[in-house]
């Protein structure tokens, strides 16, 4: 099956950037977005083919969720059941028989750090939630994680050394994820591979220079590790500061 993840920043600026033909020629099985920033009745997107599911943030313009799947899962839900984290449309869950997939938007510690103990906090209940449903049956997971993980994994790492998305507490959330039974599936078949990013700041010609962030990943359950085939980061796909990425795997 293949999946895509992209946080396409603004799905209605992405559309005019290009999103349906983008869209067509990935040829996901199931599509994940992030940053959808869309209000419930503000869009109707047309994909033929696709059962479509939305978590909107209450704030307008902020955050947001969606998944497009060919195939109807057997239930979905948003949010990882605790009001603190629910209200920004963060998550959403669709069971399938074999496994369940999550798409995620995890919060920015932004500038200053100021949401960085709130982030702290969503880690791990995030966590939490996702060896809940572990405990079932596998898990894919998918999105916009705002971390760098290591210093592979961005263009400058000694200057944003303890910027947002690359803070010592940060990354080593993102490590004990890992060591709770979950794999990187990019760096699974590329655990050398350097200059491979996702985001780009729209700042300093940032794109064009390759100067950019790996945040945007495909993690599994180690179960369903020796079932990954590809992995893939779509850098010649516009519309977003954003590019989407991929994985191909044997359910």
């Amino acid at each position: 099956m293949r999946f895509v993840s992209w946080n396409v920043n603004g799905i209605r600026a992405c559309l005019g950037k290009g999103f349906s033909a983008s869209a067509a020629s990935l040829d996901a099985d199931v599509i994940c977005l992030q940053e959808t920033k869309v209000q419930p009745g503000q869009i109707e997107l047309d994909m033929p083919g696709y059962f479509q599911y939305w978590n909107c943030a209450e704030k307008k313009g902020y955050s947001g969720t969606a998944i497009f799947t060919r195939t109807e899962p057997i239930a979905v839900t948003y949010g990882i059941g605790m009001e603190m984290h629910d209200r920004e449309g963060r998550v959403i869950t669709a069971e399938f028989e074999d496994y369940f997939l999550v798409t995620v938007y995890t919060p920015n510690s932004q500038d200053g750090l100021k949401r960085l103990d709130y982030r702290m906090m969503w880690e791990d209940d995030f966590l939490a939630y996702l060896l809940k449903l572990e405990n079932k049956k596998p898990v894919i997971f998918c999105g916009d994680l705002n971390v760098a993980h290591k210093e592979i994994d961005l263009k400058n790492p000694k200057t944003n050394r303890m910027n947002p998305g690359f803070t010592d507490d940060e990354r080593g959330k993102m490590t004990e994820l890992l060591d709770s039974g979950f794999t990187d599936t990019f760096r699974y078949l590329h655990p050398d591979l350097a200059g491979a990013y996702s985001w780009w700041s729209y700042r300093f010609n940032a794109r064009a220079n390759n100067a950019g962030w790996r945040i945007d990943y495909f993690i599994v359950s180690d179960s369903l590790r020796e079932r990954i085939i590809d992995a893939r980061i779509h850098t010649d796909i516009y519309g977003s500061d954003h590019c989407p990425v991929e994985l191909l795997i044997d359910l």
